[in-house]
């Protein structure tokens, strides 16, 4: 059996992971629902604030499992200061706040609109690269990120009125969009810390510190601001036993395959993979939601697929070029390239 895994390609593994990222909006949301239609003293059982929280703790419990060798006291104590530093505040910015974000918007406004605002994530990463870090791009990779920007910007500024719109700097924003678009922004940042402070963690290792101190950070936080009563149904069967199926299938599938695929893909395919995220997303809300895309996600994604397309030239034209390529960054360092992964 495993030597048949190990023949598989890593583009398939990659592939395979975004297909189960890009469907974790909608199970989300289809989760939600289902513990609508099942209310505990007409509570809602399978709210956000607990499938954050108890799939955090189910992705926990898999992925210690998965890398419990990596977890000692050894791995620890070798860690610096100061990336302990990094480390806590990436576990912050992509364990904590984007996903509660990301779940706020999903209460919020369409599953599609916010798989599309997401997509702002990589021209914020590529911009941050480029300023802080001095990271050399070609032409068309700028292109493609700017051309996506425009597509997210249509996304939001097209979307037909509704109560939940606010008025910001003259322009007439839904708050389900705004809290998308602040997701994105904090992946982005995260991602951005994580290629200067983090390049000597163990994967494994990465991931159990990073989804500990999210979880605990946002237990302590929502504790404060809804009081305990909030997760009194935290421990009911009915949640826990579709929790575990998120958890291990949605968040530790979904990275396992990743990082499978991440070590022996190399850097245009792990680009071309994450290209299909927005469709794969839009896919899955229809498929699972029965949610079309309306107008202004209809022009929105179309630009956002040109976006990409002038990225991927960008890509393979870097890829061709007869100097010596550097190997894949390390899967930490791509680890939020994807966007929403669950948690």
């Amino acid at each position: 059996m495993t030597q048949f895994l190990q023949r598989i390609p890593g583009r398939t593994y990659l592939l395979l992971a975004i297909l189960i990222f890009a469907a974790s909006n909608s199970v989300v949301r289809k989760l939600t629902e289902l513990g609508a239609q099942n209310p505990i003293d007409g509570r809602n059982p399978i709210s956000f604030c607990n499938v954050l929280f108890v799939g955090n703790l189910c992705a926990l419990i898999v992925l210690f499992l998965v890398y419990r060798q990596q977890c000692t006291l050894d791995n620890l104590r070798s860690i610096p200061r100061k990336t302990w530093v990094g480390l806590t505040v990436i576990s912050l910015l992509s364990g904590a706040l984007a996903p509660s974000l990301v779940f706020m918007a999903l209460d919020l406004t369409s599953v599609n609109n916010v798989v599309l605002i997401g997509r702002i994530e990589p021209p914020l990463i590529l911009a941050l690269s480029i300023l802080l870090l001095g990271d050399r791009v070609n032409f068309w990779v700028i292109a493609g990120a700017i051309v996506s920007f425009v597509g997210v910007a249509l996304t939001v500024l097209l979307q037909e009125p509704n109560p939940e719109m606010m008025d910001m700097a003259g322009l007439t924003i839904g708050r389900g969009e705004l809290m998308a678009a602040a997701g994105a922004i904090a992946l982005a940042i995260s991602t951005i810390i994580s290629k200067v402070a983090l390049k000597q963690i163990p994967l494994g290792l990465f991931s159990i510190v990073r989804t500990t101190i999210g979880t605990i950070v946002f237990f302590i936080v929502v504790l404060i601001l809804y009081t305990p009563v909030h997760f009194i149904d935290v421990f009911s069967p009915f949640l826990w036993q579709w929790m575990l199926v998120y958890g291990a299938v949605i968040v530790v599938g979904g990275q396992l395959c990743w990082f499978t695929g991440l070590k022996t893909a190399g850097a245009a395919d792990v680009s071309l993979a994450s290209s299909f995220s927005p469709i794969a997303g839009i896919v899955a809300a229809y498929l699972i939601l029965s949610e079309a895309p309306t107008t202004a996600q209809y022009i929105g994604g179309s630009v956002i697929l040109i976006g990409i397309l002038l990225n991927q030239i960008g890509v393979f034209r870097k890829q061709s070029q007869p100097a010596p390529q550097p190997p894949v960054s390390p899967a930490k360092e791509m680890d939020i390239e994807v966007g929403f992964k669950g948690i």
